[in-house]
């Protein structure tokens, strides 16, 4: 059983019976001495689609629903779904595109590390891995003189979504991107 604390984004967790899918966590301090952190957290239900916001204490625990955690490649998207492979028996799970709407900015073809949560054989979520390698399509030129302590421009990825990443990065150059803050990390 997870602590609030211990929460990350796409973990899924049982609130009265139902499934919900962590979607953000806010951690917020407070300023007066023994007073514990608060997280508020959003989550999604995985069965309505509605979404929750709950808080909790830091050391709070919570019970996480009973699903079964699979291995899987991003196949390709067909209308309004998406197709997922499991890695292992290579049966495929179908998920709706506006489900994973959020995450598709971060799945390229044949990426590695992702893991499906399953329930009654019914795909719930996916969960992406900590880090993922995507390319500069567009960003504007790099600055004469920018160091790699400096200031940050946009930049559009392979994928579509965009990026703050430091001035001295060229379009063609492959970063790495936190998946659950959505910052750039490196160069790949």
């Amino acid at each position: 059983m997870p602590k609030a604390s211990e929460l990350k984004r796409g973990m899924v967790i049982d609130i009265n019976g139902v499934p919900h899918a962590v979607k953000n966590v806010d951690a917020k301090s407070p300023s007066s001495r023994g007073a514990t952190t608060l997280y508020k957290i959003r989550f999604k239900n995985l069965q309505t689609g509605q979404k929750l916001e709950e808080s909790y204490k830091s050391d709070e625990l919570l019970k996480e629903a009973d699903c079964v955690r699979v291995s899987v490649q991003y196949s390709y998207k067909d209308g309004d779904n998406v197709i997922f492979m499991n890695s292992e028996d290579y049966s495929q799970y179908d998920v709706n595109a506006d489900d994973v709407d959020d995450l598709m900015g971060y799945i390229t073809e044949g990426l590695e590390g992702l893991t499906a949560l399953i329930m009654d054989d019914v795909l719930l979520s996916i969960e992406l891995p900590q880090s993922v390698d995507l390319e500069i399509v567009e960003t504007v030129p790099n600055m004469k003189g920018a160091t790699a302590a400096g200031r940050t421009k946009p930049a559009t990825l392979s994928t579509g979504i965009e990026v703050q990443v430091p001035e001295y990065m060229e379009i063609g150059e492959i970063i790495r991107i936190n998946t659950g803050t959505g910052k750039f990390m490196s160069r790949a």
